[in-house]
Protein backbone atom coordinates (compact mmCIF):
# COMPACT_ATOMS: atom_id res chain seq x y z
CA UNK A 1 0.00 0.00 0.00
CA UNK A 2 2.88 2.39 0.80
CA UNK A 3 4.40 1.72 -2.62
CA UNK A 4 1.07 2.46 -4.25
CA UNK A 5 0.73 5.75 -2.35
CA UNK A 6 4.28 6.75 -3.33
CA UNK A 7 3.58 5.95 -6.97
CA UNK A 8 0.34 7.95 -6.82
CA UNK A 9 2.18 10.93 -5.30
CA UNK A 10 4.90 10.86 -7.99
CA UNK A 11 2.29 10.49 -10.74
CA UNK A 12 0.36 13.47 -9.39
CA UNK A 13 3.57 15.50 -9.16
CA UNK A 14 4.32 14.83 -12.84
CA UNK A 15 0.96 16.41 -13.67
CA UNK A 16 1.22 19.13 -11.05
CA UNK A 17 0.40 21.96 -13.47
CA UNK A 18 -3.09 20.71 -14.21
CA UNK A 19 -3.82 19.22 -10.80
CA UNK A 20 -2.68 22.38 -8.98
CA UNK A 21 -5.64 24.22 -10.49
CA UNK A 22 -7.98 21.52 -9.24
CA UNK A 23 -6.28 21.61 -5.82
CA UNK A 24 -6.73 25.39 -5.68
CA UNK A 25 -10.43 25.13 -6.56
CA UNK A 26 -10.95 22.53 -3.80
CA UNK A 27 -9.03 24.78 -1.37
CA UNK A 28 -11.22 27.76 -2.24
CA UNK A 29 -14.37 25.65 -1.89
CA UNK A 30 -13.15 24.49 1.53
CA UNK A 31 -12.32 28.09 2.47
CA UNK A 32 -15.80 29.20 1.45
CA UNK A 33 -17.55 26.42 3.35
CA UNK A 34 -15.48 26.76 6.53
CA UNK A 35 -15.56 30.57 6.60
CA UNK A 36 -19.32 30.59 6.09
CA UNK A 37 -19.75 27.98 8.80
CA UNK A 38 -17.51 29.99 11.15
CA UNK A 39 -19.35 33.19 10.29
CA UNK A 40 -22.72 31.46 10.72
CA UNK A 41 -21.79 30.19 14.17
CA UNK A 42 -20.42 33.56 15.33
CA UNK A 43 -23.28 35.56 13.82
CA UNK A 44 -25.83 33.24 15.44
CA UNK A 45 -24.05 33.58 18.77
CA UNK A 46 -24.01 37.37 18.39
CA UNK A 47 -27.67 37.29 17.33
CA UNK A 48 -28.72 35.13 20.26
CA UNK A 49 -26.76 37.33 22.65
CA UNK A 50 -28.18 40.66 21.47
CA UNK A 51 -29.68 40.91 24.92
CA UNK A 52 -28.61 38.89 27.97
CA UNK A 53 -29.21 39.20 31.68
CA UNK A 54 -32.81 40.21 30.96
CA UNK A 55 -35.35 37.66 32.14
CA UNK A 56 -38.47 39.03 30.45
CA UNK A 57 -39.42 41.62 27.84
CA UNK A 58 -42.85 43.15 28.38
CA UNK A 59 -44.95 44.84 25.73
CA UNK A 60 -48.46 45.14 24.35
CA UNK A 61 -50.05 41.82 23.50
CA UNK A 62 -48.78 40.71 20.09
CA UNK A 63 -46.56 37.98 18.69
CA UNK A 64 -43.36 37.15 20.56
CA UNK A 65 -41.25 37.58 17.41
CA UNK A 66 -42.79 40.99 16.69
CA UNK A 67 -42.15 42.10 20.27
CA UNK A 68 -38.49 41.08 19.99
CA UNK A 69 -38.15 42.79 16.62
CA UNK A 70 -39.16 46.24 17.80
CA UNK A 71 -38.00 46.04 21.43
CA UNK A 72 -34.52 44.58 20.78
CA UNK A 73 -33.77 45.00 17.06
CA UNK A 74 -35.67 48.28 16.54
CA UNK A 75 -37.47 46.84 13.52
CA UNK A 76 -41.14 47.52 12.89
CA UNK A 77 -43.41 49.07 15.47
CA UNK A 78 -45.61 48.19 18.41
CA UNK A 79 -49.30 47.48 17.92
CA UNK A 80 -49.94 49.53 21.04
CA UNK A 81 -48.06 51.30 23.81
CA UNK A 82 -47.88 50.26 27.45
CA UNK A 83 -49.10 52.60 30.16
CA UNK A 84 -46.42 53.68 32.58
CA UNK A 85 -48.69 52.77 35.49
CA UNK A 86 -48.64 49.18 34.24
CA UNK A 87 -44.84 49.19 34.12
CA UNK A 88 -44.75 50.53 37.68
CA UNK A 89 -47.16 47.80 38.81
CA UNK A 90 -44.90 45.13 37.31
CA UNK A 91 -41.89 46.73 39.01
CA UNK A 92 -43.65 46.35 42.38
CA UNK A 93 -44.08 42.58 41.97
CA UNK A 94 -42.24 40.81 44.77
CA UNK A 95 -40.16 38.71 42.33
CA UNK A 96 -39.05 41.64 40.14
CA UNK A 97 -35.62 43.13 40.81
CA UNK A 98 -35.53 45.92 38.20
CA UNK A 99 -37.43 47.31 35.22
CA UNK A 100 -36.06 49.43 32.38
CA UNK A 101 -38.75 51.13 30.25
CA UNK A 102 -38.14 51.68 26.52
CA UNK A 103 -39.80 54.25 24.28
CA UNK A 104 -39.43 54.02 20.49
CA UNK A 105 -40.93 55.82 17.54
CA UNK A 106 -38.55 58.65 16.60
CA UNK A 107 -35.41 58.55 14.50
CA UNK A 108 -32.32 60.47 13.47
CA UNK A 109 -31.28 60.21 9.82
CA UNK A 110 -32.71 56.72 9.59
CA UNK A 111 -31.34 55.49 12.91
CA UNK A 112 -33.87 54.67 15.67
CA UNK A 113 -34.08 56.83 18.78
CA UNK A 114 -34.58 55.06 22.09
CA UNK A 115 -35.96 56.87 25.11
CA UNK A 116 -35.07 55.20 28.38
CA UNK A 117 -33.72 55.82 31.87
CA UNK A 118 -30.19 55.87 33.26
CA UNK A 119 -30.83 52.33 34.54
CA UNK A 120 -30.52 51.19 30.93
CA UNK A 121 -26.75 51.77 31.00
CA UNK A 122 -26.49 49.91 34.30
CA UNK A 123 -28.80 46.96 33.64
CA UNK A 124 -28.58 46.22 29.91
CA UNK A 125 -26.32 43.29 29.09
CA UNK A 126 -25.25 41.68 25.81
CA UNK A 127 -23.04 38.76 24.84
CA UNK A 128 -21.81 36.89 27.89
CA UNK A 129 -23.58 39.35 30.23
CA UNK A 130 -21.22 42.16 29.20
CA UNK A 131 -22.28 45.65 30.34
CA UNK A 132 -22.46 48.67 28.07
CA UNK A 133 -19.30 50.77 28.09
CA UNK A 134 -18.71 54.31 26.93
CA UNK A 135 -15.92 54.78 24.41
CA UNK A 136 -16.14 58.56 24.88
CA UNK A 137 -17.98 61.00 27.11
CA UNK A 138 -20.72 60.16 29.59
CA UNK A 139 -24.29 58.92 29.68
CA UNK A 140 -27.19 61.34 29.90
CA UNK A 141 -28.01 62.40 33.45
CA UNK A 142 -31.74 61.81 33.22
CA UNK A 143 -32.65 65.09 34.92
CA UNK A 144 -33.93 68.43 33.66
CA UNK A 145 -30.44 69.95 33.50
CA UNK A 146 -29.37 67.24 31.04
CA UNK A 147 -32.74 67.05 29.31
CA UNK A 148 -31.31 67.33 25.81
CA UNK A 149 -28.33 64.99 26.22
CA UNK A 150 -27.91 62.17 23.69
CA UNK A 151 -25.74 59.04 23.75
CA UNK A 152 -24.90 57.54 20.36
CA UNK A 153 -24.27 53.93 19.40
CA UNK A 154 -20.88 53.25 17.83
CA UNK A 155 -22.25 52.75 14.31
CA UNK A 156 -24.26 55.99 14.41
CA UNK A 157 -21.23 58.01 15.48
CA UNK A 158 -18.94 56.40 12.93
CA UNK A 159 -21.32 56.48 9.96
CA UNK A 160 -22.37 60.09 10.50
CA UNK A 161 -19.00 61.35 11.71
CA UNK A 162 -20.36 62.71 14.99
CA UNK A 163 -18.23 63.72 17.93
CA UNK A 164 -18.81 64.86 21.49
CA UNK A 165 -20.48 68.23 21.84
CA UNK A 166 -22.09 68.10 18.41
CA UNK A 167 -25.73 69.15 18.24
CA UNK A 168 -28.27 66.97 16.47
CA UNK A 169 -32.04 67.06 16.03
CA UNK A 170 -34.52 64.22 15.86
CA UNK A 171 -37.21 63.33 13.35
CA UNK A 172 -40.70 62.15 14.12
CA UNK A 173 -41.33 58.57 13.06
CA UNK A 174 -38.88 56.09 11.54
CA UNK A 175 -38.32 57.74 8.15
CA UNK A 176 -34.83 58.21 6.73
CA UNK A 177 -35.03 61.93 7.50
CA UNK A 178 -32.88 64.72 6.22
CA UNK A 179 -29.46 65.93 7.31
CA UNK A 180 -30.47 67.24 10.69
CA UNK A 181 -27.02 67.85 12.09
CA UNK A 182 -26.81 71.39 13.42
CA UNK A 183 -23.13 71.44 12.52
CA UNK A 184 -23.97 70.69 8.89
CA UNK A 185 -26.30 73.69 8.70
CA UNK A 186 -24.53 76.03 11.05
CA UNK A 187 -24.10 78.71 8.41
CA UNK A 188 -27.80 78.97 7.74
CA UNK A 189 -29.19 78.17 11.17
CA UNK A 190 -31.09 75.03 12.12
CA UNK A 191 -32.08 72.91 9.13
CA UNK A 192 -35.70 71.96 8.75
CA UNK A 193 -36.64 68.83 10.73
CA UNK A 194 -39.62 67.52 12.69
CA UNK A 195 -38.09 68.37 16.08
CA UNK A 196 -35.55 70.95 14.90
CA UNK A 197 -36.71 73.41 17.55
CA UNK A 198 -35.29 71.20 20.31
CA UNK A 199 -31.71 70.15 19.42
CA UNK A 200 -29.77 67.59 21.43
CA UNK A 201 -26.10 67.59 22.39
CA UNK A 202 -23.97 64.45 22.01
CA UNK A 203 -22.58 63.73 25.47
CA UNK A 204 -21.45 60.13 25.00
CA UNK A 205 -20.55 57.50 22.41
CA UNK A 206 -20.91 53.84 23.36
CA UNK A 207 -18.26 51.22 22.61
CA UNK A 208 -19.16 48.81 19.83
CA UNK A 209 -21.27 45.84 20.93
CA UNK A 210 -22.25 44.11 17.69
CA UNK A 211 -25.92 44.49 18.66
CA UNK A 212 -28.70 46.93 17.66
CA UNK A 213 -27.38 49.24 20.40
CA UNK A 214 -24.70 50.33 17.91
CA UNK A 215 -27.39 51.67 15.55
CA UNK A 216 -29.38 53.55 18.21
CA UNK A 217 -29.51 57.11 19.52
CA UNK A 218 -30.26 57.08 23.26
CA UNK A 219 -32.08 59.90 25.05
CA UNK A 220 -34.06 60.15 28.28
CA UNK A 221 -37.77 59.44 28.59
CA UNK A 222 -38.26 63.03 29.72
CA UNK A 223 -36.64 64.22 26.49
CA UNK A 224 -39.11 62.16 24.45
CA UNK A 225 -41.94 63.86 26.32
CA UNK A 226 -40.37 67.30 25.87
CA UNK A 227 -40.05 67.13 22.08
CA UNK A 228 -43.69 66.05 21.79
CA UNK A 229 -45.23 68.70 24.06
CA UNK A 230 -46.42 70.72 21.07
CA UNK A 231 -47.50 67.66 19.09
CA UNK A 232 -50.88 65.94 18.98
CA UNK A 233 -52.05 62.93 17.02
CA UNK A 234 -48.60 62.43 15.46
CA UNK A 235 -48.42 65.97 14.03
CA UNK A 236 -47.32 69.39 15.32
CA UNK A 237 -50.12 71.56 16.66
CA UNK A 238 -50.68 74.56 14.38
CA UNK A 239 -49.55 77.86 15.87
CA UNK A 240 -48.12 76.19 19.00
CA UNK A 241 -44.41 76.20 19.71
CA UNK A 242 -42.80 75.46 23.06
CA UNK A 243 -39.21 76.64 23.40
CA UNK A 244 -36.59 74.13 24.66
CA UNK A 245 -36.08 75.98 27.95
CA UNK A 246 -39.80 76.41 28.48
CA UNK A 247 -40.29 72.63 28.12
CA UNK A 248 -38.45 72.13 31.41
CA UNK A 249 -41.34 73.82 33.24
CA UNK A 250 -43.82 71.13 32.20
CA UNK A 251 -44.49 67.79 33.84
CA UNK A 252 -42.33 65.47 31.71
CA UNK A 253 -43.25 62.25 33.49
CA UNK A 254 -43.86 59.69 30.71
CA UNK A 255 -47.42 58.39 30.41
CA UNK A 256 -46.70 55.57 27.97
CA UNK A 257 -43.74 53.53 26.79
CA UNK A 258 -43.23 50.98 24.03
CA UNK A 259 -41.84 48.06 26.06
CA UNK A 260 -39.84 47.25 29.17
CA UNK A 261 -36.92 45.03 30.11
CA UNK A 262 -37.47 43.10 33.33
CA UNK A 263 -34.92 41.47 35.61
CA UNK A 264 -35.95 39.08 38.36
CA UNK A 265 -34.53 38.40 41.79
CA UNK A 266 -34.67 34.68 41.07
CA UNK A 267 -35.17 33.14 37.64
CA UNK A 268 -37.27 30.40 39.21
CA UNK A 269 -40.11 32.92 39.33
CA UNK A 270 -39.99 33.71 35.60
CA UNK A 271 -43.18 31.83 34.72
CA UNK A 272 -44.99 33.26 37.73
CA UNK A 273 -44.19 36.82 36.61
CA UNK A 274 -44.99 35.95 32.99
CA UNK A 275 -48.42 34.75 34.08
CA UNK A 276 -48.90 37.87 36.21
CA UNK A 277 -48.23 40.06 33.15
CA UNK A 278 -50.47 38.00 30.86
CA UNK A 279 -53.34 38.24 33.38
CA UNK A 280 -52.81 41.92 34.17
CA UNK A 281 -56.36 43.32 34.37
CA UNK A 282 -55.87 46.95 33.29
CA UNK A 283 -54.56 46.32 29.75
CA UNK A 284 -53.56 43.50 27.42
CA UNK A 285 -49.86 42.77 27.98
CA UNK A 286 -47.47 39.94 27.31
CA UNK A 287 -44.03 38.97 28.57
CA UNK A 288 -41.62 36.85 26.52
CA UNK A 289 -38.43 35.05 27.45
CA UNK A 290 -35.70 36.59 25.24
CA UNK A 291 -33.89 33.32 24.58
CA UNK A 292 -37.01 31.51 23.41
CA UNK A 293 -38.16 34.42 21.24
CA UNK A 294 -34.69 34.82 19.70
CA UNK A 295 -34.66 31.14 18.71
CA UNK A 296 -38.05 31.61 17.04
CA UNK A 297 -36.77 34.70 15.26
CA UNK A 298 -33.63 32.90 14.07
CA UNK A 299 -35.80 30.20 12.51
CA UNK A 300 -37.38 32.96 10.43
CA UNK A 301 -34.18 34.72 9.32
CA UNK A 302 -32.09 31.54 9.10
CA UNK A 303 -33.35 30.76 5.58
CA UNK A 304 -30.67 33.00 4.06
CA UNK A 305 -28.00 31.24 6.11
CA UNK A 306 -29.07 27.85 4.77
CA UNK A 307 -29.16 29.22 1.22
CA UNK A 308 -25.56 30.44 1.52
CA UNK A 309 -24.43 27.07 2.84
CA UNK A 310 -26.24 25.40 -0.06
CA UNK A 311 -24.42 27.62 -2.55
CA UNK A 312 -21.09 26.81 -0.89
CA UNK A 313 -21.84 23.11 -1.14
CA UNK A 314 -22.54 23.57 -4.86
CA UNK A 315 -19.15 25.27 -5.26
CA UNK A 316 -17.51 22.28 -3.58
CA UNK A 317 -19.36 19.87 -5.88
CA UNK A 318 -18.25 21.84 -8.94
CA UNK A 319 -14.65 21.67 -7.73
CA UNK A 320 -14.89 17.90 -7.28
CA UNK A 321 -16.51 17.58 -10.68
CA UNK A 322 -13.50 19.44 -12.06
CA UNK A 323 -11.25 16.85 -10.41
CA UNK A 324 -13.15 14.03 -12.12
CA UNK A 325 -13.07 15.84 -15.47
CA UNK A 326 -9.30 16.44 -15.29
CA UNK A 327 -8.51 12.83 -14.40
CA UNK A 328 -10.89 11.49 -17.06
CA UNK A 329 -9.43 13.82 -19.69
CA UNK A 330 -5.95 12.61 -18.83
CA UNK A 331 -6.83 8.94 -19.08
CA UNK A 332 -6.40 8.88 -22.85
CA UNK A 333 -2.89 10.35 -22.51
CA UNK A 334 -2.06 7.86 -19.77
CA UNK A 335 -3.24 4.74 -21.65
CA UNK A 336 0.32 3.59 -22.37
CA UNK A 337 1.48 4.45 -18.81
CA UNK A 338 -1.31 2.32 -17.33
CA UNK A 339 -0.66 -0.43 -19.88
CA UNK A 340 3.01 -0.56 -18.88
CA UNK A 341 1.95 -0.92 -15.26
CA UNK A 342 -0.34 -3.75 -16.27
CA UNK A 343 2.50 -5.35 -18.26
CA UNK A 344 4.87 -5.38 -15.27
CA UNK A 345 2.33 -7.16 -13.09
CA UNK A 346 -0.15 -4.56 -11.82
CA UNK A 347 -3.71 -5.84 -11.91
CA UNK A 348 -6.88 -3.86 -12.71
CA UNK A 349 -7.44 -3.48 -8.98
CA UNK A 350 -4.05 -1.77 -8.55
CA UNK A 351 -4.82 0.66 -11.39
CA UNK A 352 -8.17 1.45 -9.79
CA UNK A 353 -6.58 2.20 -6.43
CA UNK A 354 -3.75 4.17 -8.05
CA UNK A 355 -6.16 6.66 -9.60
CA UNK A 356 -8.31 6.71 -6.46
CA UNK A 357 -5.25 7.50 -4.34
CA UNK A 358 -4.24 10.31 -6.70
CA UNK A 359 -7.67 11.90 -6.39
CA UNK A 360 -7.71 11.42 -2.63
CA UNK A 361 -4.26 13.03 -2.28
CA UNK A 362 -5.32 16.05 -4.34
CA UNK A 363 -8.52 16.35 -2.29
CA UNK A 364 -6.69 16.07 1.05
CA UNK A 365 -4.09 18.65 0.01
CA UNK A 366 -6.87 20.96 -1.21
CA UNK A 367 -8.77 20.60 2.07
CA UNK A 368 -5.58 21.17 4.11
CA UNK A 369 -4.78 24.30 2.08
CA UNK A 370 -8.38 25.47 2.54
CA UNK A 371 -8.08 25.07 6.33
CA UNK A 372 -4.83 27.08 6.36
CA UNK A 373 -6.42 29.81 4.24
CA UNK A 374 -9.43 29.91 6.58
CA UNK A 375 -7.19 30.35 9.63
CA UNK A 376 -5.26 33.13 7.89
CA UNK A 377 -8.47 34.83 6.78
CA UNK A 378 -10.01 34.75 10.28
CA UNK A 379 -6.78 36.00 11.84
CA UNK A 380 -6.42 38.82 9.30
CA UNK A 381 -10.06 39.88 8.92
CA UNK A 382 -11.22 39.17 12.48
CA UNK A 383 -10.20 42.55 13.99
CA UNK A 384 -11.70 44.45 11.05
CA UNK A 385 -14.99 42.54 11.24
CA UNK A 386 -15.09 43.15 14.99
CA UNK A 387 -14.55 46.89 14.58
CA UNK A 388 -16.94 47.30 11.65
CA UNK A 389 -19.74 44.91 12.54
CA UNK A 390 -19.14 43.95 16.16
CA UNK A 391 -18.96 40.24 15.26
CA UNK A 392 -16.07 38.50 16.95
CA UNK A 393 -14.60 35.85 14.63
CA UNK A 394 -12.79 33.42 16.86
CA UNK A 395 -9.79 31.24 16.08
CA UNK A 396 -11.00 28.06 17.72
CA UNK A 397 -10.62 24.38 16.98
CA UNK A 398 -13.10 23.07 14.39
CA UNK A 399 -16.58 22.44 15.72
CA UNK A 400 -18.42 19.17 15.19
CA UNK A 401 -20.26 20.63 12.20
CA UNK A 402 -16.98 21.82 10.65
CA UNK A 403 -15.46 18.36 11.05
CA UNK A 404 -18.50 17.01 9.25
CA UNK A 405 -17.93 19.52 6.44
CA UNK A 406 -14.27 18.55 6.09
CA UNK A 407 -15.10 14.85 6.21
CA UNK A 408 -17.82 15.27 3.60
CA UNK A 409 -15.42 17.04 1.20
CA UNK A 410 -12.73 14.38 1.59
CA UNK A 411 -15.26 11.55 1.21
CA UNK A 412 -16.78 13.20 -1.86
CA UNK A 413 -13.28 13.58 -3.35
CA UNK A 414 -12.49 9.90 -2.79
CA UNK A 415 -15.82 8.83 -4.31
CA UNK A 416 -15.29 11.17 -7.27
CA UNK A 417 -11.85 9.67 -7.83
CA UNK A 418 -13.37 6.21 -8.14
CA UNK A 419 -15.14 7.26 -11.37
CA UNK A 420 -11.98 7.55 -13.52
CA UNK A 421 -10.46 4.68 -11.54
CA UNK A 422 -13.34 2.39 -12.47
CA UNK A 423 -13.00 3.40 -16.12
CA UNK A 424 -9.27 2.58 -16.06
CA UNK A 425 -10.14 -0.70 -14.31
CA UNK A 426 -12.20 -1.72 -17.34
CA UNK A 427 -9.45 -0.86 -19.86
CA UNK A 428 -7.70 -3.95 -21.15
CA UNK A 429 -3.95 -4.34 -21.58
CA UNK A 430 -4.31 -4.53 -25.36
CA UNK A 431 -6.31 -1.28 -25.36
CA UNK A 432 -3.38 0.53 -23.82
CA UNK A 433 -0.68 -0.96 -26.07
CA UNK A 434 -2.45 -0.67 -29.40
CA UNK A 435 -2.20 2.78 -31.00
CA UNK A 436 -5.39 4.67 -31.83
CA UNK A 437 -5.88 6.45 -35.14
Amino acid sequence: MNALLGLAARSAWNRRGTLSLVLLSIALATLLLLSLERMRADVRQSFSQSVSGTDLIVGARTGSVQLMLYAVFRVGGATNNVRMTSVEAIAKHRAVDWVVPLSLGDSHRGYPVLGTTTAYFERFRFGEREPLALAEGRAFRGDLDGLYDAVLGAEVAQALGYRLGQRITLSHGMGAGADTSVAAGAAGGLPSADHADKPFTVTGILARTGTPVDRTVHVSLQAIEAIHLDWAGGAPMPGVGIAPEMARKFDLTPKQVTAALVGLKNRVAVFNVQRFVAEYPDEALMAVLPGVALDELWDVVGVGERALLGMSAMVALVSLAGLVAVVLAGLNERRRELAVLRAVGAGPRHVLWLLACEGALVTLLGVALGVVLTVLLVAAAGPWVQSQFGIGLKLVSPTASQWWVLGAIVLAGVVASLVPGFRAYRMSLADGLSPRT
